[in-house]
This record gives structure tokens, sequence and C-alpha cells, in this order.
């Protein structure tokens, strides 16, 4: 995973780029921002880069497994002159440390309980006393650092104050504020920011084969982290999107409030025996953050915007038969009333009130 297979944060990648060609990589990092952006990845590529066999300079850029020459996608978008060192991502160094294979790249992360305990600790400080085994550096990556406990915190000081010279750490933290000040103080910050839905768009179709439709919608629901776009949708998306719009139809059919309500059973969906209120909370905010994608589709097509707009471009017919009823006022209206209800039901409101409150909101 070179720098120039990660999607976004460019300008953090040029840095680490420019850094570790001019040999002025800090030796205590801390990668904060929120969670599934990438930070752990680009650490991975900065462990890579420092003890790749063969670094490539801009413009060597080889082509990216299972692509086409000449198509290189959003590898090609990175490979430009402000990245002037990277990882080939194919010498037997940068196959191993992708695996986690490699002896000089550690990663400690939470263990069953949740916490980093402070042994994984002392064993990765122990580790920095002696030379790496194979490459130039040691890289240290604490993923979730901010589980460490605080004597966990206090063991890491004096090595991030005073690392050795083959060796460095990286901290990844989607709460880095919460690590000790103690700690803050003896690492540089790199603060990551949230992904743009084209670039989880990619992410999806390239690392995890879902359909350009699917990618889209997924994308548009995912608030910036592609960790969450794959977390919130199960396999049965299309479903669950199907579900939506029928609930869009039945409601838009419904001559009373009754026949609203009636619609919250293809809302809520059909409880298994093994269900509980917990997963019946997730699946019903699922279903809404689908539905606020969809309101905003037929807010666009009531503005008869280029339909290229649409997120869900796959149910254009449908959305078009929807937006009969569904003008942009009512659109918006009902844009507004999903956000409403998710913030409600993150706020531990009944899924069942919940949806009732919607349908009639619709």
């Amino acid at each position: 995973m070179p720098f120039r297979t990660i999607f976004g944060h460019r300008h953090l990648l040029r840095l680490l780029s420019r850094s570790i060609a001019g040999g002025s990589l800090p030796p205590s990092l801390i990668f904060a921002g929120p969670d599934g952006v990438g930070k752990k990845r680009t650490a991975i590529a900065v462990a890579q880069a420092v003890n790749c066999l063969a670094p490539v300079a801009s413009g060597q850029w080889p082509v990216a497994g299972g692509q086409a020459p000449g198509d290189r996608g959003a590898a090609a978008e990175q490979a430009t002159a402000d990245l002037p060192v990277d990882a080939c991502g194919e010498c037997p160094a940068c196959r191993r440390i992708e695996r986690g294979l490699y002896p000089d790249v550690l990663i400690v992360e939470p263990g069953d309980t949740g916490s980093i305990r402070i042994d994984p600790v002392r064993e990765v400080i122990a580790e920095t006393a002696y030379r790496p085994f194979e490459g130039r550096r040691r890289v240290i990556i604490v993923d979730e650092a901010d589980r460490m406990g605080a004597d966990a915190q206090d063991a890491l000081l004096k090595s991030l104050e005073e690392p050795p010279p083959t060796s460095m750490f990286v901290l990844v933290s989607a709460r880095a504020d919460t690590l000790a000040p103690t700690v803050r103080s003896r690492c540089s910050r790199l603060r990551f920011g949230q992904l743009g839905p084209a670039e989880i768009a990619r992410a999806l179709v390239r690392d995890h084969g879902y359909t350009e439709e699917d990618a889209r919608a997924l994308a548009a629901l995912a608030g910036g982290s592609l960790a969450r776009a794959l977390e919130a949708v199960s396999s049965d998306f299309s479903e669950v999107r199907a579900a939506a719009c029928r609930t869009l139809g039945q409601v838009a059919a419904a001559a009373d409030a009754r026949g609203r309500l009636d619609s919250v059973r293809e809302l809520v969906g059909r409880r298994d025996a093994g269900s509980t209120a917990g997963s019946d909370r997730e699946d019903l905010a699922r279903r809404l953050a689908v539905l606020s994608v969809l309101f905003r589709d037929l807010a666009i097509l009531s503005t008869r915007a280029h339909g290229d707009a649409l997120v869900n471009l796959d149910l254009t017919s449908e959305l078009k038969s929807l937006s009969r009823s569904y003008g942009r006022d009512r659109a918006v209206r009902a844009f507004s009333a999903a956000d409403r209800a998710l913030s409600a039901l993150r706020r531990n409101a009944s899924p069942k009130i919940v949806a009732d409150w919607l349908v009639l909101q619709l």
C-alpha cells in the first residue's frame, strides 16, 4: 500500500514523502483524524517507504496491480512531481510489510479487552534497543493509541522523546486529544480529514468489488469515512434501497394517516428470532440514511438538474416515478425529517416511535 494507492490526504502524503526523501521525517508522529479515513494505511505506507528495497521517484510509478496500462485511475492522480519518493510496493520488503510479516514493522493494537495494556508496549520498546533485523528503520505503529492505559502511555514517554536513531513511532488515533498531554507534546501531529464521496466510491470499487452504482450510493451515506461505508451497510444493500423506494411509494399512495402507518412495516423491515433492540436500531438507522439520499436525489430531479448529479443513478426510473409525488418542497421537508429522525434514533429514541413519526411527516 504505497502512498500512490491511498485515496485523499494529498497534502499529508506530499509532506510525508518529502520528509522521507529529505531525511527529515520526525521520529515520533501522531496520525489524528476520523475513523476509517486511511490513517493506519498511511502509517504502513510510511513503513514501506523507509524500508523499500527499490524506492521509486516521481515519474517512475509502476502500474498498480490489476490495472491496464494507461488506466491507472486514482494511482495516477497521486503520481505527480510533488511526491518525490514512494515505495515500489513489489519488492519482498514491501510485500511482507503489507502482509504484516516484516520483523522491523511492529503493530500494537487493542487486545480482547478493548484496551492496550502495558506489556505489549514494553515489548516493542525493548525491540528498539537493537538495530533493525533487516530494514533501514524499525517502525512501531500503535493503532487506536487512545486505548492505551495511563501506565502504557507513561512507558512510552522516554522512547517518544528520545527514540533510537533507527526506530520511529506512529500513534494512530481518532481521539488523539484524549492521549496524555505528555504524549502529545512529544509527537508531531498530522491531522487527517474526511474523505470525499468520490474518493470513497473509487476505493469501494477498486478495493472491495462494489459496482459503481452501489459505491456511489454507499459513499453518500459514509460521512467521509470508508470504514463507515463498509460497516453501515451489509450485503443486502440493494434490497435496503428497494425497500426504501417501496416505503416512499406506499406513503405517496396512502389516503390517510392509517395508510401511512401501514408503510412502517416496510421501513423497519422484518424482525427475526435473533434480532435485538440494538440490531433493530442499527437496521432502521441504515434505512433512514438510505432514505435521506433518496430524498436528495428527488430534490435534484425536481430542479431538472442533469441526471449525472444523482447518487442512485441505477434507480433513475423509479426516482422519476416517485418525483411525481415528491416535488421539491416535499422532498426537502422529507430530507429534513429523515435527518431529525436519525438524530432522535441516535439519542436512544424508540425505533418504532421514530419510524411512525417519520412516515407521518412525509
